[in-house]
Parts: structure tokens; C-alpha cells; sequence
């Protein structure tokens, strides 16, 4: 997607289960490594997902994978996502990932430089 001239991948993980979560955060590296390293904008909304721990693991392992490509990550929806599980991956990759409580106001912060 596009906001104020900077593209930004949109990780839609809304209302999935584990495994699908699993799955989907599997496929982020593929698109991420065809950008140039730091230089990715993402926007995660984790609006109702669900949570076990293979998910998590999954989760750690590609923030590690593809933290070289990644300029700025926001989450939202996190509502559904334990701090354990934030801080966990935020820990194992040594990446932040800041929480906004709107779309709007994480998709704003992405596009400033």
C-alpha cells in the first residue's frame, strides 16, 4: 500500500487463528527480501488473532530473518496478544515494535522520515 508517497506492507492477521497466523508471518520474509536492506515501512494488525506457541516462535524467528530489510515495523491490535508474547519477540529479534491504538496513527508515523 501507499500512504503520503511511502510504500508500506500491510500484514493483515485480523481474526486469524494460530496456524493461520503461523502460516502468514511465515510468507512476511518472501516479500520483505526482495526490498532493499532497510527499507521495508510494515504495518501488522493483529486485530483478534490467536496465539500458541509455535505462532510465537514463528514470530521470533522472522523478526530475526528479516530485521536487516526492515526500516520501520508498527502493530496494532494487539488487544489479542499477551506483553509476554511482545516482549518476547521484541527481546529475541532486539527490534522494537511500537503499538499504536489506530490505523490512522500508526500509518502516519510509518510515513514520517
Amino acid at each position: 500500500m501507499t500512504h503520503e508517497g511511502k510504500r508500506i506492507l500491510e500484514v493483515d492477521l485480523t481474526r486469524c487463528s494460530a496456524a493461520e497466523l503461523e502460516r502468514t508471518v511465515r510468507n512476511v520474509p518472501d516479500h520483505v527480501m526482495k526490498e532493499p536492506l532497510a527499507s521495508v515501512c510494515m504495518l501488522v494488525d493483529f486485530t483478534g488473532a490467536a496465539f500458541d506457541a509455535e505462532a510465537l516462535r514463528t514470530m521470533k524467528e522472522t523478526a530475526i530473518f528479516d530485521k536487516p530489510y526492515i526500516k520501520k515495523t508498527a502493530w496494532i491490535g494487539v488487544g489479542s496478544l499477551p506483553a509476554s508474547h511482545r516482549d518476547a519477540v521484541s527481546d529475541y529479534s532486539r527490534r522494537e515494535f511500537p503499538v499504536f491504538t489506530s490505523r490512522a496513527e500508526a500509518l502516519e508515523w510509518l510515513a514520517k522520515d
